[in-house]
C-alpha cells in the first residue's frame, strides 16, 4: 500500500493519483460511504494490491486523515453534496492513465455507479448501495438511519455524527456488542447530512444528483452486493437498484446477497469475505 505524507487532502489524493499511474498497473479506486473515512479500505487496498492491482482510496473532497483529526474538527465534513462529491471523484479519475474499477460502499456504492454511469469505470462493485433517483421502496429500517440526520431541517448543512447506539443499529447490528464497540472506535466519524436529504427526497426531485445513467453505453460491467441483515439498505433497495440497472443491454449486471452481514460488512471482522467478492468480480473484467 502507498504510503503518503502529511499533506493536505487534495494533495494526499494527487499523490495516490501519480503513485497508480507510475505503477503501470491496472487502477482500482475505493469510495467510501457516510460516516467513514478512507482508511475504512486500509484492509482492501492491500488486498487489491496484493493481486496485482494499484489500489486507491481517495477521500471526499476535505476529509480529514485520522478518526481523531475527525473529532477534533468535525464541520470540515460539512455541506457535501453527492453532486459535489462524484464531481471530485470523476475529477480525480480523469487524471488516471487508465479508466479505474471502482468499488464503493454505502453513499460509495452509490457514487460507484454515478462514475459507471459516466462511462469512468471498466468494472463496479456497489456494496450496500445508497438508492438512487427511481429506487421506490422506503423500508422502515433506513428511513430510522437517514432520520438521524433529516429529522432537523438545519442538519442539511451540518456534520452529523452517530451515537454509538445510532452505529450500532446502523451499522453494526450483526456483529456482538465487543465487535460493536471497538469498530465504532476505529472507523466512526461524522458526515455531511446533505446527501440524507438528497437520498430521502431523490423521488419528489427530477433533478435530483442521485440520477444514475443506468442503460448507459458505456456503463461496464456491475456487481451489487447486499448484507442480508444490513438495516441502512435492506435488500429492498439493493434489489430494486439491481431491477434498474439489469435493463443495461450493454454490459452484465450480477447481485449477490451475503449471508448473516449488516452494514458493516466491508470494515467488521468478516470484511474478507464481502472483498474476494469484490476482487473476483474485478478480475473477471479487468
Amino acid at each position: 500500500m502507498t504510503e503518503i505524507p502529511d499533506v493536505s487532502p487534495a494533495d494526499r489524493d494527487a499523490a495516490l493519483v501519480a503513485a497508480a499511474n507510475a505503477s503501470g498497473r491496472q487502477p482500482v479506486v475505493f469510495v467510501h460511504g457516510l460516516w467513514l473515512l478512507p482508511t475504512s479500505w486500509d484492509r482492501w487496498v492491500e488486498l487489491f494490491e496484493d493481486a496485482g492491482y494499484a489500489a486507491i482510496a481517495p477521500g471526499w473532497p476535505d476529509d480529514p486523515d485520522t478518526v481523531e483529526e475527525a473529532g477534533a474538527n468535525p464541520e470540515v465534513f460539512a455541506r457535501k453534496s453527492v453532486g459535489d462529491v462524484a464531481d471530485h471523484y470523476a475529477g480525480l479519475i480523469g487524471t488516471l492513465e487508465r479508466t479505474p474499477a471502482v468499488v464503493g460502499h454505502s453513499f460509495g456504492g452509490l457514487l460507484a455507479q454515478i462514475l459507471a454511469g459516466r462511462g469512468l469505470s471498466v468494472a463496479t462493485v456497489a456494496i450496500d448501495p445508497a438508492p438512487f433517483h427511481g429506487v421506490l421502496p422506503l423500508p422502515f429500517s433506513a428511513l430510522r438511519v437517514a432520520s438521524v440526520a433529516v429529522k432537523n431541517p438545519l442538519n442539511y448543512r451540518r456534520a452529523v455524527p452517530l451515537t454509538y447506539e445510532q452505529f450500532r443499529y446502523g451499522f453494526a447490528n450483526a456483529v456482538s456488542e465487543d465487535e460493536a464497540h471497538r469498530l465504532y472506535d476505529e472507523f466512526a466519524v461524522p458526515a455531511p447530512g446533505q446527501p440524507l436529504f438528497q437520498a430521502s427526497t431523490s423521488n419528489l426531485n427530477p433533478w435530483s444528483e442521485t440520477k444514475v445513467r443506468t442503460k448507459a453505453a458505456g456503463r461496464g460491467p456491475l456487481l451489487l452486493l447486499s448484507g442480508e441483515k444490513d438495516h441502512t439498505v435492506p435488500w429492498a433497495l439493493t434489489n430494486a437498484a439491481f431491477g434498474k440497472q439489469k435493463r443495461n443491454e450493454h454490459a452484465v449486471t450480477e447481485i449477490v446477497e451475503v449471508p448473516d452481514r449488516g452494514h458493516s460488512l466491508t470494515i467488521d471482522d468478516g470484511w474478507r469475505d464481502v472483498a474476494d467478492l469484490a476482487l473476483g468480480f474485478v478480475q473477471r473484467y479487468a
